[in-house]
């Protein structure tokens, strides 16, 4: 029974984080982005053109518009996914729709699209991190992705750059700069809601040095080592490589550190998802 309900907080937790998620980001659009004729990526960049030469209301346009990559993704991806995404993509097309009539706040180019990417991308971030997309093109990036060399990121920036670009013709190449202002900044948001600030990642080092890095690093950074047995591949020569695992904001002071004391260390930095109390830190006294 306890289980059922944890269940129930924890579905109905995320559709509410969803709401909200769509609700900024119609606010990023409707208040900041659209009245300085600054367009997003993805199928609402599309509307936002179509919508300006046509008149039609831009909620209608953008949930008529994602219509067809539903149908793809719950045939290719399957229904959560594409549930969740519909669910997003009708609550901001709403959103839009019910901040319409709101004026502008600033007619600053540059605030304009500085607060706009910045609203939009939480929004957009809340969304994607309680399993939902905002996009149609994304469910298309994830299947052209098991079909090509190519990832589902490097799809996406493809067809949100020549969207962006498109809005040159119809606004003006300044609006269309002022849109990849707003655009980076909106994936750099995502970026930080998804990962989280403290997004951890896992370091690798190959030096000479090793006993005196893996003991700075303790005292200094208050962080568990690993000491790896590996061997050089040319010359054969046995060495201990260190493994660690660090916050984002941490790597600046473990290069410091590392490069210290040997120059010419190889260090390799990657993305990792932690879990175990292990990885907590240590206090520094």
């Amino acid at each position: 029974m306890i289980k059922k309900y944890m269940n129930i907080y924890s579905k109905t937790t995320k559709v509410l984080l969803m709401i909200l998620g769509a609700t900024l980001y119609s606010i990023g659009l409707e208040i900041f982005l659209i009245p300085n004729n600054i367009i997003d990526g993805g199928i609402v960049g599309i509307s936002i053109m179509i919508s300006h030469f046509t008149n039609i209301p831009l909620g209608i346009l953008t949930f008529i518009l994602n219509i067809p990559f539903f149908v793809i993704g719950y045939k290719q991806i399957g229904k959560t996914f594409t549930i969740s995404t519909l669910f997003s993509v009708v609550c901001y097309s709403i959103g839009i729709s019910i901040f319409k009539p709101i004026p502008g706040i600033t007619q600053d180019i540059l605030l304009a699209s500085v607060f706009g990417g910045i609203i939009a991308g939480l929004g957009i971030g809340i969304i994607i991190r309680n399993g939902g997309s905002t996009d149609g093109a994304e469910i298309v990036a994830i299947i052209l992705d098991k079909r090509s060399t190519f990832s589902v990121g490097q799809i996406v920036l493809f067809f949100n750059f020549f969207i962006l670009t498109s809005a040159g013709f119809v606004f003006g190449w300044d609006r269309a700069m002022y849109s990849l202002i707003a655009y980076f900044i909106a994936i750099k948001l995502i970026d930080i809601i998804v990962e989280g600030i403290d997004e951890s990642k896992a370091v690798f080092i190959i030096s000479s040095k090793h006993e005196d890095i893996s003991q700075a690093i303790m005292d200094r950074l208050g962080r568990g080592i690993t000491l790896l047995n590996g061997k050089g591949g040319y010359k054969g020569v046995a060495t201990d490589v260190i493994y660690v695992v660090v916050s984002r904001l941490e790597i600046s002071k473990l290069k410091s550190i590392v490069h210290g004391f040997d120059e010419n260390a190889l260090v390799t930095i990657g993305s990792v998802d932690t879990s175990g109390k292990s990885y907590k830190k240590k206090a520094i006294h």
